[in-house]
Formats: structure tokens, sequence, C-alpha cells
């Protein structure tokens, strides 16, 4: 897990308001997005990283809608909550309280461990992330101010990466 945001509960950690706002806004985006829902329990030694997140038979995999959050509950909605008699479901027909929430925005996972059940940890993600691999075979190499640039004559492909300051010391780091 690459974990970049960690809110807690009654955390003194000066960056928990700014990681609960993060969070609260990727939440928000997922509204309409199809995303997979998995639910285990935590071991007894308390190991999340040994947890098998492969699917499951009741995993589910479903459109989510109406993603919000209000005070610290996440309010959500699924497809088979709709009422046929009305034509939008209400707000809020499903929701869960956490004590902890971690997002990993790379992959986007969110890791949800609710307060009614301590054992329990969710994992919800974006499961349709797709990257296309472009293989560059001994490309021409310029590193400039924060940019990276890579050219493959026989392809015709050149890319351009622009990096963060701290993008940049970590490639500089990572070299010999």
């Amino acid at each position: 897990m690459n974990i970049q945001y960690i809110w807690q509960q009654d955390s003194n950690n000066p960056e928990n308001t700014d990681n609960f706002a993060a969070i609260a806004q990727w939440w928000a985006s997922l509204n309409g997005k199809e995303i997979q829902w998995q639910q285990r329990l935590i071991p007894p030694n308390g190991e999340v990283s040994q947890i098998n997140w492969e699917p499951q038979r009741f995993d589910e995999v479903f459109p989510i809608s109406q993603t919000q959050i209000r005070g610290i509950t996440l309010y959500w909605n699924k497809p088979e909550d709709r009422d046929k008699s009305v034509r939008e479901p209400a707000i809020g027909d499903r929701s869960t309280t956490p004590h902890k929430l971690e997002l990993d925005p790379l992959q986007q996972i969110l890791y949800i461990y609710p307060q009614s059940q301590r054992e329990v940890i969710v994992r919800v993600e974006l499961p349709d992330i797709k990257y296309q691999t472009i293989e560059l075979h001994d490309p021409d190499l310029a590193i400039g101010k924060k940019i990276l640039l890579l050219r493959d004559k026989q392809q015709q492909l050149e890319i351009k990466v622009t990096l963060s300051p701290d993008n940049l010391n970590r490639l500089k780091q990572m070299l010999p």
C-alpha cells in the first residue's frame, strides 16, 4: 500500500484536516463511476498488509452515485437502492461512519475502517484504471529544469515529463 492521505478520528496530526478534505474530494469524485467494493476482516494481529484482496464471492462492482460526506459520515447510493416509484433516490440511502480513512490516490483506492465494526476494513477502488505502456528502446534522453525528455527516433515518439521538485529529487536519488 502506498497510502498518501490518512485521516483518523481524534488525531492530533496537523495534516489530519487537510487529509480529510482530500479524501472527501476523492469520495465526491466517484459519483457516477463504477467502483469495486470489498470488505474483509482485519487479522487478529492487526496486520492489514496481510489481507488477501483477490476477488471473493461477496465483493461487488457497481456504479456508485450521490457520493458525499457530511460530518465524517460517507454517504452513497447503489443502483438496486432505487425505489421504482421515485425518479431519484434519496441522498444517503447507504452510509458508514469511519474511525479511520486511508487514501492511495495513485492506485485510486480508499480504505475505510468503520466505527461500528472495528474488526472490518472496506476497500473501495476504481477497477477500470488501465495504463497504456509505451516501450522505448534506448531513447535519446534530455534533462532540463524539472523536465525529462525521451525521444525514440524509430517510433517517432517524444515523451515530455514535467516533474515536481520532489519527484525530480527522487529521480536524482534513484540514479547512481
